[in-house]
């Protein structure tokens, strides 16, 4: 049903997502998404591109923001209140129960957007906890101007991309620091968006 709201409003809205990489994602069990964040059109974004059910870690205030309330109950999704370590704590090891049982998250590891583009932010070693803890794969998403849907004011179509990467299994990452698996994510998602935002530019230009 989410998939389904997702695909009204962008056909109202104008907007084409294209993606690439479902047939990297792990075929069974859960799993944790770590994607770059520019916007609001983030999550939507990558749950029209997943085409099995996922849910979303949303920043607690945020997610009571008009509309956004009702999706986030609608997907079930973890809402994170940043101002209560304790709070955190107690949210990240249910993440990593549920991911256990074959939940899939969608986590954004810079913790918030401004402006940025389709530049990258500081990935948050914290926000990987909770893959580390459920021992599960973690897939690294790039977003690519995610932003310009509800970042731009203008009527013209929009065009934004979802790349799921190669996962990364626990067998990988279980001597690495959080701190280091946060810098791993990162480089990936980064060469991605630097070969794809190149290769429109020169598109563009020819």
């Amino acid at each position: 049903m989410a998939r389904r709201c997702i695909s009204i409003m962008m056909h109202n809205g104008r907007i084409r997502t294209e993606c690439t990489g479902q047939d990297r994602l792990p075929k069974e069990g859960g799993y944790v998404m770590y994607s770059n964040h520019q916007g609001k059109y983030d999550t939507l974004g990558i749950m029209y591109s997943h085409f099995r059910p996922c849910t979303v870690v949303i920043d607690a205030y945020r997610s009571k923001l008009p509309i956004t309330d009702t999706f986030i109950d609608l997907v079930q999704g973890c809402r994170l209140d940043k101002r209560d370590m304790k709070t955190q704590l107690k949210a990240i090891l249910e993440i990593a129960e549920n991911v256990k049982k074959g939940r899939r998250y969608i986590i954004f590891p810079e913790g918030g957007y401004d402006n940025n583009r389709n530049d990258l932010q500081e990935f948050m070693a914290g926000s990987f906890k909770c893959a580390v803890k459920a021992k599960a794969p973690i897939v690294p998403v790039a977003i690519i101007d995610s932003y310009k849907p509800f970042g731009i004011n203008s009527l013209r179509r929009v065009k934004t991309q979802v790349h799921f990467l190669e996962p990364i299994y626990y067998e990988e990452y279980a001597e690495m620091r959080t701190m280091e698996i946060a810098k791993l994510v990162k480089s990936r998602i980064g060469a991605v968006i630097d070969a794809r935002t190149k290769a429109k530019d020169l598109e563009d230009a020819g």
